[in-house]
């Protein structure tokens, strides 16, 4: 990822960094973003300093320049989806001798 300025939407929020590196995320970014306990963020080093992320959008991104991909080649998702299946049905079948069940 290619971040080239930061926009500051808001005034800048402060946390202090403890023994262990942990900081808090302020209680109206977490808001904001959705995050609750146990969900994973991401950091990502930039030249301006680290972006730190929900996980989920890195996912998502991910996926989008999966599909980006996929149609440079011509090939919808539904098509990656139906391969697969068949794929997995000639596995069964070859692997276990199990018949994959027709839909």
């Amino acid at each position: 990822m290619t971040y080239e300025r930061v926009n500051l939407m808001t005034t800048p929020k402060l946390s202090v960094v403890q023994a262990k590196g942990q900081v808090t995320i302020p209680a109206e970014i977490r808001r904001k973003l959705g995050l609750k306990k146990g969900d994973l963020v991401a950091f990502i080093e930039t030249e301006q300093g680290v972006l730190i992320t929900p996980q989920e959008v890195i996912a998502i991104g991910a996926l989008d320049r999966i599909d980006e991909a996929l149609r440079k080649r011509g090939i919808s998702l539904e098509e990656l989806i139906e391969s697969g299946r068949e794929i997995r049905g000639q596995l069964l079948e070859e692997e276990y001798g199990i018949e994959a069940d027709e839909e």
